[in-house]
């Protein structure tokens, strides 16, 4: 099957992903190559405005990494990786939402400097 788009981690994404036990982490990117082919609104879904977020339970933990698509890229279409968090409930941290949309402002930011 065909990837319908690419998947980045910034620094804290990356982080998150490697301080989780091996188990998890290894669930948690079979669910993001999952939903880089099918869509499915229980791995990865828009949260409000920019923000998007997989998300995948295991252990009876959620595991969330936020997300935001980079639309400068035509082909393919690029989803970047904001950070992550484990959470125990469905309810999300509205300080989460904040970060991931400073994080996305910031990426912009850089990455127009770098033109």
């Amino acid at each position: 099957m065909t990837e319908k788009f690419k998947v980045i981690f910034l620094e804290e994404a990356d982080d998150f992903l490697n301080g989780l036990d091996p188990k998890s982490k290894e669930k948690i990117i079979y669910n993001i190559r999952k939903a880089q082919v099918i869509n499915n609104n229980e791995l990865f879904k828009k949260l409000n405005g920019e923000t998007w977020e997989f998300r995948t339970l295991h252990n009876k933990s959620y595991y969330r990494l936020f997300a935001f698509w980079d639309k400068t890229e035509k082909n393919p279409s690029v989803v970047v990786s904001t950070h992550g968090l484990v959470k125990k409930t469905d309810k999300i941290p509205q300080e989460d939402l904040d970060k991931a949309d400073r994080i996305r402002k910031i990426y912009y930011e850089q990455k127009t400097k770098k033109k």
